[in-house]
């Protein structure tokens, strides 16, 4: 399989907001991007795969559909997966980690079927197999077709690779990035996080603004393939940032976030862009210039207790981006709808859930407040 070869690659999304990441893979162009309940396929080669990776704020992870053979029985699996083109993509000298899932098939053994394509790898590929390698081959055996797919993100992509301190209930960056561009963001306005924990929303905005790639700061699994072009790659990786005039701001009642958010913000290279300071909601001030967005993860009571004690927070939080933001949007994520309606604020019909931390949150949005 060389650079010109095309093949499936499928974007994995958060569930509940694939038409985000759509409009991303397409705004990045993609060719010919297809939604489906879990991510976006499109049509590429090796270094969509890289740019995908790369590039793509709102992705979890990039796979790469390298083959696929129809097999009925364990023998047939064992001869197909012998003569399967290994090292065109694998490296015999990189560890590799098996899993295979099966679903109305013949073979219905999962852990056999691993088995039978570990040793096709160890024999026809002098591989080594290692429960513990970074790079992943995931088999699906659906309807008698087996397709091989790797992971070619290695780390899921919201370690973006320059956040290092974060909160007890953090937002990824990968969700974060999805719902500003549900709330309409697009790098030309100020973003303000009055709650705004490791400053994921603020870092996330900022980044944008500056047209910095999310992954330039980190390795991926695609790096350790027989396919592999550094050369290549380092052109990719290396883009001069876009100038902007626009600040990002963020508070929290809270010194220690403020002093996490400084950091990530500093490694994230953005901090001129940022500023973050110690104060409580109600104390919120409009920044300078027009209206912009306000975008907020509150506590809500999945995460943090007693939701009964949350219900003030709220409403203040409500009081004040009202009595001082009039022109600004406001976007919002919480577990608890009660919550968001205790805020007073004019929302939008309700949409549907995302799956966030083990939890069902909304994505609350708000017109410009009047």
């Amino acid at each position: 399989m060389d650079t010109q070869h095309t093949f499936d690659i499928f974007i994995v999304a958060s569930p509940g907001l694939e038409d985000i990441l759509l409009n991303e893979v397409i705004e990045k162009g993609f060719a010919n991007p297809l939604v489906s309940p879990g991510g976006i396929t499109i049509q590429g080669g090796w270094s969509d795969v890289w740019r995908a990776n790369l590039e793509l704020r709102g992705a979890t992870r990039v796979l790469a559909r390298i083959g696929s053979f129809m097999a009925f029985h364990l023998a047939q699996l064992d001869k197909r997966a012998r003569k399967f083109p290994w090292a065109q993509i694998l490296r015999p000298d990189v560890p590799v980690r098996v899993q295979v899932t099966t679903k109305a098939s013949r073979i219905y053994h999962a852990g056999a079927a691993t088995q039978r394509i570990e040793t096709a790898l160890r024999e026809s590929l002098g591989a080594t197999i290692s429960p513990e390698a970074a790079l992943v081959l995931k088999v699906r055996i659906d309807d008698n077709v087996v397709t091989i797919s790797l992971d070619t993100s290695g780390e899921s992509l919201h370690k973006r690779g320059h956040k290092e301190a974060v909160g007890k209930a953090p937002m990824r960056e990968t969700l974060a990035a999805l719902l500003l561009g549900k709330a309409g963001y697009r790098g030309t306005e100020t973003v303000v996080d009055p709650m705004c924990g490791s400053g994921t929303f603020v870092i996330e905005a900022a980044e944008i603004a500056l047209g910095l790639n999310p992954g330039r700061s980190r390795q991926f699994a695609f790096e350790s393939l027989a396919s592999f072009d550094a050369d290549a790659f380092a052109a990719l990786r290396n883009t001069a940032p876009k100038s902007t005039n626009l600040r990002f701001f963020g508070s929290d009642r809270d010194a220690g976030a403020i002093r996490m958010s400084r950091a990530n913000a500093e490694r994230a290279g953005v901090s001129d862009l940022t500023n973050f300071e110690n104060h409580a909601a109600g104390q919120l001030q409009p920044p300078p210039g027009g209206p912009g967005l306000v975008m907020v993860n509150p506590p809500y009571g999945g995460r943090i207790g007693n939701k009964k004690l949350l219900y003030p927070l709220y409403a203040t939080l409500g009081q004040t981006l009202l009595d001082r933001f009039k022109g600004w949007r406001v976007g919002l994520v919480t577990s608890e709808p009660p919550l968001a309606k205790a805020t007073g604020l004019p929302w939008k019909p309700q949409g549907a859930a995302i799956a966030h931390g083990g939890m069902k949150v909304w994505f609350y949005q708000t017109p410009p407040l009047r």
